[in-house]
């Protein structure tokens, strides 16, 4: 009978963000409001680098991967979230959960190997500005987007493959507003030392990885702009890298705060807010940080606009 039961989970009901019904309605204008943010700010970057030719350069062919994945990973996981605040009982199918986790961490694995493949261009123009085409050659852009989707592809299956040997008995109520490992792990009957220490594993080399190249990039960089003699090359320099930095750490800060600290020292609810800087605020945050910082996006805008209103 118990292996009967065990097996016997085949939908998970999802908490979701509260169980306050004051605060459904007004959270589903909230979120749908960011969802929106995120889907026009990311397509219009996509759109913009794509109809303007001089934005067609290494640093805007990653900036264009990287709303791509933006507005696929909020996609994954916002309309679900949003039809939580407006259900009875917000239910997703075992498939559905599965399904949903693997887009989820295959988007989050893609984007921050996108981030490192990023600081990578930066310290090549910077550092070795003379060499900048020949190293940054369309051929080498393709193969560090090869790298970073690979990358994306080994978390998404290493995750799975840790979800596929745990069995879910009676209790199928997730404690969050998607499905993700931790409270899937907390919910499973059989989890082991093992399937936490598989998580640890991946997210170290998910998160650490990058972090490590991304460091590295910016010590040559910090180091080079510090030998520059003009002011004005130094601050043109230090301008080309501040939207990354600030959309570095936003997304490695949160990610790092919900993963790498023992469940005991955060409760659930703590990790929900977490997750939601870096599953909702940073796809949004994203485009607005790189258009409003950035000469060449605003420059593009102003063209496609004229360019509308004159045809």
């Amino acid at each position: 009978m118990a292996s009967d039961n065990a097996s016997s989970v085949t939908e998970f009901i999802l908490a979701g963000l509260t169980d306050q019904p004051g605060l459904q309605i007004p959270l589903l204008f909230l979120f749908l409001g960011f969802y929106l943010v995120t889907v026009v700010g990311n397509l219009g970057l996509i759109t913009l680098i794509g109809l303007n030719s001089h934005l067609h350069i290494p640093m805007y062919f990653f900036l264009f991967n990287l709303s791509f994945i933006d507005f696929s990973y909020s996609t994954t996981l916002t309309p679900k979230m949003l039809m939580g605040f407006v259900s009875k009982k917000n239910i997703i199918s075992y498939e559905g959960c599965m399904t949903q986790l693997f887009f989820f961490c295959f988007f989050v694995f893609s984007e921050s190997f996108i981030l490192s493949a990023m600081a990578y261009d930066r310290y090549v123009a910077i550092c070795k500005p003379l060499l900048y085409t020949v190293t940054m050659s369309p051929q080498v852009c393709l193969l560090l987007l090869l790298g970073v989707y690979g990358m994306g592809v080994f978390g998404a299956t290493a995750h799975i493959g840790n979800m596929l040997f745990l069995t879910f008995c009676a209790n199928n109520l997730v404690n969050h507003y998607m499905c993700d490992v931790l409270p899937l792990l907390e919910l499973s009957c059989n989890s082991s030392y093992i399937n936490f220490l598989v998580l640890f594993i991946v997210v170290t080399i998910g998160i650490g990885v990058p972090i490590v190249a991304i460091f590295v990039s910016y010590g040559f960089i910090i180091s080079s702009i510090f030998h520059i003699s003009s002011t004005e090359g130094r601050s043109k320099a230090f301008s080309t890298c501040s939207s990354h930095i600030i959309a570095v750490s936003f997304f490695f800060g949160s990610g790092a705060f919900m993963y790498l600290k023992p469940p005991s020292i955060l409760p659930l609810d703590q990790g929900k807010v977490s997750s939601l800087f870096y599953t909702t605020l940073v796809p949004m945050f994203n485009p607005l940080i790189y258009s409003l910082r950035n000469k060449d996006v605003k420059f593009a805008l102003k063209k496609t606009l004229n360019r509308k209103i004159f045809s």
